[in-house]
């Protein structure tokens, strides 16, 4: 609900203007929790990349650390609550029922708005994935509360207020949203925004089990079967740990095979910037940045790549950048690890050839020798 925040630029630090009383009521909203999102067997990473996150904010408050899994009766679910304590909650809320067991809006929004108006937690945060996106807005819209989506940065300000910071105006900026006016305050993070957490070796703790108050029959949505899920071919750039991208700086659609070939003698994924995939060059699954990819690799590689914000809150968390680009004033420079001026048209294809040669296994046995 568009009532519920307030957008504008991110301060330089905490919130713009005279800090706000917030009401009595909001007192009875305690603890962070995570959505842990489980479908068809499988916990999405970016469940414990927010409970990484989550773990902050919780400490910060003074707070409880809690994963939701919602989900049928069966391993599936005991190994998703035991993952949730591995990865830092304290407790876990479990909705276990047949219904839960492959995701339908109706049932899973059900369980979770019961869950809120139970328990009353004050902060819940969701993966900005397709399933938790549409799990997010409705949950929202049945709450009446704020949704931040899409966050690339999560604090808590001194009165507890969530400070959620996303992209806006096309990328250009950041701004953080408050939601004062209403509880739970939401966001949905993009997988690999946050570092993912050290997993450790941790009892299953206290569990908090809750019935499901719905019926097969009050569902609208039927599950008639699943189609075959192909992933051949697709990129995997999220969970890459050697990303080599282009940008416009190649000039023309056939010079992309200069960042494959370099891809392809390192072991790495290749990507581009957004202006490729609007021009036809590389498919959308291979687009890094606000509305592609966001990575976080060992190594990023990006070549005739300007680097304007909306790219930047897509790589910034790889370990290591370099940046090959023939303007010395091109935005990449400035949060690049390392930088290149030159032309990569022409760089490209003899760091290539240098990788091959290093690489090669007559190479590693002169090395050994």
């Amino acid at each position: 609900m568009s009532t519920a925040n307030r957008e504008a630029p991110r301060p330089a630090s905490g919130r713009a203007g005279t800090k706000k009383e917030l009401p009595e009521h909001f007192k009875d909203y305690r603890h962070v929790w995570v959505f842990i999102e489980l479908e068809r067997g499988q916990v999405h990473p970016v469940s414990f990349e927010l409970l990484g996150e989550g773990r902050k904010l919780a400490d910060k408050l003074g707070v409880e650390l809690a994963g939701i899994v919602l989900g049928p009766p069966g391993e599936s679910n005991q190994s998703a609550v035991a993952e949730a304590f591995a990865y830092g909650a304290d407790l876990v809320y479990n909705v276990e029922a047949p219904l839960l067991a492959d995701y339908r809006n109706e049932p899973f929004t059900k369980a979770m708005t019961d869950l809120v108006d139970t328990h009353k937690p004050e902060i819940l945060l969701l993966g900005a994935t397709t399933l938790g996106r549409d799990l997010a807005g409705s949950v929202a819209t049945t709450l009446q509360t704020g949704l931040t989506a899409d966050c690339t940065e999560l604090d808590v300000d001194a009165d507890g207020s969530l400070a959620a910071t996303r992209p806006t105006f096309g990328g250009s900026l950041l701004c953080t949203i408050y939601t004062l006016n209403y509880r739970p305050q939401m966001a949905t993070v993009r997988p690999r925004v946050m570092p993912m957490p050290q997993r450790m070796d941790k009892p299953v703790g206290r569990v908090i089990r809750h019935q499901l108050s719905v019926a097969e029959d009050d569902i609208i949505t039927k599950i008639l079967g699943f189609l075959p899920d192909s992933q051949s071919g697709k990129a995997n750039l999220a969970y890459a740990d050697v990303v080599v991208a282009g940008g416009l700086g190649l000039g023309a659609a056939e010079n992309l095979q200069l960042v494959k070939d370099l891809a392809r003698a390192i072991g790495a994924e290749h990507g581009c910037s957004r202006p490729l995939v609007q021009k036809g060059w590389l498919s959308a699954d291979r687009q890094i940045g606000q509305t592609g990819k966001t990575i976080r690799p060992k190594l990023y590689i990006a070549a005739g790549i300007s680097g304007a914000i909306q790219h930047r809150v897509g790589v910034e968390g790889a370990d290591l950048i370099v940046a090959i680009n023939t303007d010395p004033n091109a935005p990449i420079f400035d949060f690049a690890h390392l930088g290149i001026v030159t032309d990569a048209i022409r760089f490209l294809p003899a760091l290539t050839e240098a990788f091959t040669r290093r690489l090669s296994p007559h190479s590693r046995d002169k090395l050994a020798s």
